[in-house]
């Protein structure tokens, strides 16, 4: 590709492997001794698992796809996360082999290691690819076939980041008005003799899909000079960004939509999740908060102790999703009236509860059944979901998954509604657009990344559902 991806990834994953491999062996001596860790061969079986889960849990979270100098404390964020996984992973295998040496000493050790090697990695990483990129006597001379948007957005990219290894040296394009764009080259019929003369290395075309017609010229110019081509399709209309390039048999398919959570492995991990983190809230919260909850419910107002609303979930299938009832019990009313702060249909255990987010626990159950999971997109009650759908056309994508006890959105501070309705569309729009980037972004990492801030963000009484 464009940016010797392929061979960027080897070099990144390689060097981190090792890394991962070094920290492992001096955390065990730093908390035994080297003796010690012979004397136990299956603490090599724990090292190769954990080499194979960073291979899996970077790929997954696309790691190694990360390019530009400005992305350096993403990836540094992005090894933490991962390291986290490796972390619970060890204490998991600990405890199933009841190893009684390498404790809790070994894990913090290692992962504090780990972190401190691959973050120290990519920072050298970056300086010495600067260092080595940046002479423009090693940069390859590009030109950009198109003038659009799409193709001054792409050169704005080449051009500020010099690891690429490239020189972008201008545009050609047919126009006829005078808004040519800076470092305008000329026309498509100038094409072979700008290559020539300029010593033109690479290609990327980037024209409107309206120009589609001029492809099979343009390509025949390039092949003949022994050009590197590049096509950026013109999907700019679109919504999703994430695109999906596959090959069936001789057929190039693009998937409009990156969804991890199509693949088995993926679904599996993820219900493993959802079963292990409910059934271990039910016991160790559930069991003793419902009843000591359900007393102040039926103390502060008559009615029943649950709420229970109609949902969407997935697949557009409703289900009934459970709450701790938080407001005056009255019949079902038929207009649209979502409860809003400082409302007075809320009652006073219900107001701790809300702010809390206690209210949501039952939801607990939702995910046991199947219904839900920890981490999805927030479930939209019937009545919100045909208001919400007039803001955004396309708002069953978020059906494709399972809906959430809590999601990327809410961590994000976008939970429920506004009382200006201008205001209310923009902020309804932005949360669904937060789920669908969870969506295509999915990962275990992330899962637990949203888990944690959810915690966060309950102790410090601020509101994640909806």
């Amino acid at each position: 590709m464009i940016a010797n991806q392929k061979s960027r990834y080897s070099i990144k994953l390689l060097p981190d492997m090792l890394l991962l491999n070094i920290s492992f062996l001096i955390s065990a001596m730093l908390a035994q001794s080297w003796q010690t860790l012979m004397q136990r061969p299956y603490m090599f079986f724990l090292l190769f698992a954990l080499n194979v889960l960073w291979y899996f849990v970077t790929k997954r979270a696309l790691f190694y796809d990360s390019i530009g100098f400005h992305k350096i404390y993403k990836q540094i964020i992005d090894v933490a996360k991962s390291s986290i996984v490796l972390m619970l992973a060890s204490i998991i295998f600990i405890f199933v082999a009841k190893e009684d040496l390498f404790t809790r000493y070994f894990i913090v050790y290692n992962t504090i290691l780990l972190n401190f090697a691959v973050s120290l990695r990519i920072i050298i990483y970056g300086s010495v690819e600067r260092k080595i990129r940046i002479g423009e006597k090693y940069l390859r001379k590009l030109i950009i076939i198109g003038s659009g948007q799409t193709a001054i957005d792409f050169s704005k990219l080449i051009e500020l980041n010099p690891n690429f290894g490239y020189n972008f040296i201008g545009f050609i394009d047919n126009i006829n008005d005078n808004n040519k764009p800076e470092k305008y080259l000329g026309g498509f019929n100038n094409l072979e003799q700008l290559i020539i003369s300029l010593g033109i290395e690479e290609v990327v075309i980037a024209v409107p899909s309206s120009e589609y017609g001029n492809l099979n010229g343009i390509i025949s110019v390039c092949e003949r000079n022994a050009i590197r081509t590049h096509i950026i399709p013109d999907f700019s209309q679109f919504l999703s960004k994430k695109f999906l390039l596959n090959m069936v048999e001789d057929f190039p398919v693009i998937t409009m939509r990156n969804e991890p959570l199509l693949e088995f492995q993926s679904r599996f991990i993820k219900r493993s999740f959802d079963i292990t983190f409910s059934l271990l809230a039910s016991v160790l919260i559930l069991s003793w908060l419902t009843p000591l909850l359900a007393l102040l419910i039926k103390m502060s107002s008559p009615g029943p102790i649950f709420f229970l609303q109609k949902r969407i979930g997935l697949k557009n299938k409703e289900f009934n999703c459970y709450k701790f009832r938080s407001m005056y019990f009255a019949n079902q009313k038929e207009k649209f009236d979502p409860a809003k702060e400082n409302d007075s249909r809320i009652t006073r255990i219900g107001n701790l509860l809300r702010k809390t987010n206690l209210d949501e626990l039952p939801q607990i159950w939702n995910v046991l059944k199947g219904d839900m999971s920890i981490v999805g997109p927030r479930p939209h009650p019937i009545k919100f979901h045909e208001v919400y759908i007039k803001y955004f056309e396309a708002i069953k994508l978020r059906h494709l998954v399972k809906p959430g006890l809590t999601g990327w959105a809410q961590v994000h501070g976008l939970r429920g509604d506004v009382t200006d309705p201008e205001e209310n569309k923009k902020r309804t729009v932005k949360r669904i657009k937060h789920d669908l980037w969870y969506i295509e972004n999915w990962s275990f990492g992330l899962d637990i990344q949203i888990v944690l801030l959810t915690i966060w963000h309950m102790s410090r009484g601020k509101n994640t559902g909806i």
